[in-house]
């Protein structure tokens, strides 16, 4: 008797289970920024976190030890795309250059400014450590006495206007209205591009903290 050809058909065929990605760190820690990015801080756990990933919260302590070290791993790699300041000859224009970065950064990712907070070691991570080493260097080369002091200064000012700032086109965004449409319905007046109002604010506030930190040079 002849053998029973196999059936070919991919219809007929039982569909295999789809591989699961190996996880890595990486992944983990770029799936945690985008849940961040989408869902807030406050929606953020290691359960969540695996069930996007399609594994178990155990998988996930395998890479990451906690969610606190998550944390400071999310916080640094977005850090990453905050400009390094290098040390030059106007350190103000340099430092400008760095604050405004590291504004914009903290609007793309609005969790950054209360996350910074509870990030703990987060400043020896290899992103966050260049950016601030970078300042420290560019306010020891202008002659800064207190150089240190100096990036605290400009760093506490950045990231609470950029933390208000992130809570207040949150906000707006909760509302489903324009941000024009949002200040209009708490009864402002809208003469602007509330986006430039708000740019316009933290420069004027930038150029007021760099006024105060030119009277220390030596």
């Amino acid at each position: 008797m002849a053998p029973k050809k196999k059936v070919t058909s991919v219809w007929a065929r039982q569909a295999a289970e789809p591989e699961q990605p190996a996880l890595s760190q990486a992944a983990i820690v770029r799936e945690a920024i985008a849940m961040l990015d989408e869902e807030g801080a406050e929606a953020l756990s290691m359960r969540k976190l695996g069930a996007r990933l399609n594994a178990g919260a155990t998988s996930l302590y395998r890479h990451v030890a906690t969610k606190d070290d998550l944390i400071e791993l999310a916080v640094d790699e977005v850090f990453g795309e905050v400009a390094v300041p290098v040390a030059a000859d106007d350190w103000r224009a340099a430092a400008r250059v760095a604050a405004q970065s590291f504004r914009a950064t903290a609007l793309r990712h609005a969790w950054l400014g209360s996350m910074l907070g509870q990030a703990g070691m987060a400043q020896l991570g290899p992103n966050l450590g260049a950016f601030s080493y970078g300042l420290v260097e560019l306010f020891t080369a202008a002659g800064y006495p207190e150089p240190a002091g100096a990036l605290d200064t400009l760093l506490s000012y950045v990231n609470g206007m950029s933390t208000a700032e992130a809570a207040w086109l949150n906000s707006a965004a909760r509302s489903g209205q324009t941000e024009a449409e949002f200040v209009a319905s708490l009864g402002g007046e809208v003469t602007e591009d509330p986006a430039e109002v708000r740019e316009s604010k933290f420069a004027y506030g930038l150029e007021v903290v760099l006024d105060g930190l030119a009277t220390r040079l030596k």
